[in-house]
Formats: C-alpha cells, sequence, structure tokens
C-alpha cells in the first residue's frame, strides 16, 4: 500500500506527464510535419525506457519510424501508409484457441511491420531482391530497400534465418548450358554484418568441400578441342 507521501509523489508525476504531453500535442498542431516524428520519440524516450525491459531494441524501431516518416509530405499520407490492417483485424471478437502452436505465418515485408515472431526466415537476401532489382537506379531507393531489410531482420525475438541461393536455376538454354546461374551476395550483406552470423550451407556436403591445389584431375583444354575436332 502507498504512504500518503508516495501517493502524492505518483500524482504529481503522472500530472506533471500529462502536461509534458499536453504541451507537446498542441505544439504539433501548430508545427510543420517535418520534424514532428522526432519531437514525438525524444519525448518518449524516458518512457521507453521505463516501461520496456528492450528498450534499445524498441528505440532503434522509432528510429527508423522517423526516417521513414521523412519520406512523406504531409502527416496524412504518412499515416495512410502505416494503417496497413483493417479495423477488425484488431477490433474483432476472439475466436476458437489454437490448441497447436506449431505453425509457420507468411508474410510481406510491409506486412510484418510491428509483428514480432520467436523465428524468423528471410527468403531470397540476394541482390535482385533485396535491393529489388527495381529500386537499383536511385539511391535514395536503394536505402528504403535497406530499411525494409532492417524491419524484416529485426521482428525475430530468438531465431534469424537470412537464406541467400547459391544458384538459380534455368530452365531455357542451351544443350551444352549449364542449367544454373550463381546467385549474387545482397550488397547489405557486408563483412561487419556478416561477422556476426553464422554461416551454414544446405545441400550436399561435396559442394562445400574445397578443391585440392596443384595439378588439376580434368584436362579441360584437351576435353574442348576433341568437342571441335
Amino acid at each position: 500500500m502507498f504512504t500518503r507521501f508516495e501517493a502524492a509523489g505518483a500524482w504529481q508525476s503522472l500530472n506533471s506527464g500529462s502536461a509534458e504531453m499536453d504541451a507537446l500535442m498542441r505544439a504539433l498542431g501548430d508545427a510543420p510535419w517535418e520534424g514532428q516524428v522526432q519531437r514525438v520519440r525524444e519525448w518518449y524516450a524516458p518512457h521507453l525506457e521505463r516501461l520496456y525491459d528492450s528498450a534499445p531494441v524498441r528505440a532503434g524501431d522509432l528510429l527508423q519510424l522517423e526516417k521513414i516518416a521523412g519520406q512523406f509530405a504531409d502527416r496524412s499520407s504518412f499515416l495512410t501508409e502505416m494503417a496497413l490492417d483493417p479495423p477488425q483485424a484488431t477490433g474483432d471478437l476472439s475466436g476458437e484457441p489454437y490448441l497447436d502452436e506449431d505453425y509457420l505465418v507468411l508474410s510481406t515485408v510491409h506486412s510484418a511491420k510491428g509483428q514480432e515472431w520467436e523465428a524468423v526466415h528471410i527468403l531470397n537476401v540476394a541482390d535482385g531482391n533485396f535491393p529489388s532489382e527495381f529500386s537499383t537506379g536511385r539511391a535514395d531507393l536503394v536505402e528504403e530497400e535497406r530499411r525494409l531489410l532492417y524491419v524484416a531482420m529485426t521482428r525475430a525475438k530468438s531465431e534469424l534465418h537470412i537464406i541467400a541461393p547459391l544458384k538459380y536455376y534455368i530452365a531455357s538454354q542451351s544443350r551444352m548450358g549449364d542449367r544454373h546461374v550463381y546467385g549474387a551476395k545482397s550488397r547489405f550483406m557486408t563483412q561487419p554484418v556478416l561477422k556476426c552470423m553464422e554461416p551454414v550451407t544446405y545441400g550436399d556436403a561435396r559442394e562445400t568441400e574445397e578443391i585440392p591445389h596443384g595439378k588439376p584431375q580434368v584436362d579441360v583444354a584437351g576435353a574442348l578441342r576433341k568437342m571441335w575436332m
């Protein structure tokens, strides 16, 4: 039970926080859109540390949200973009409980904003997908693709699996073709980023064996000469 002095201190703190928020809302009403999200984030920072154990991670999300907000001309267009789910997604009544908790959720990166899962698998983290081949012509679009990958990676609570194909199969090719091309590693997977990860290769273990140095085991030149003689 609170003592009289503790209760008085809590009430004074609550009133002070309400007054600060009221002043912030009034200031935002008269201020231009540029910089509004930054002011809200800075006001919320001490409350974030008080309310959540994972405050640094959540603070990073808010910083990215501030950068995304800077791409919109006004508050209305920004909020429209952020409102990805229909009202019934959060306002409907609870349905029957799931007895089997072992299930898979398929999501786009845009729809994953604000979500969290224990384990996240991100597919096709290669150039052409991250960043998209349609965004590589402009620096600002490449930067937006980097932020999208950040959103996808930070949805994981415990496990994060980033999957990049080693080869792409090609259906239509000449008879002497190789039937595949090698995948290009995403430009976002820099050496400092890769040092934080554990590389794992799936498939036939023979593909990961190192080729011994020394005399080649196949006479490529001789085989090519026989093809044209």
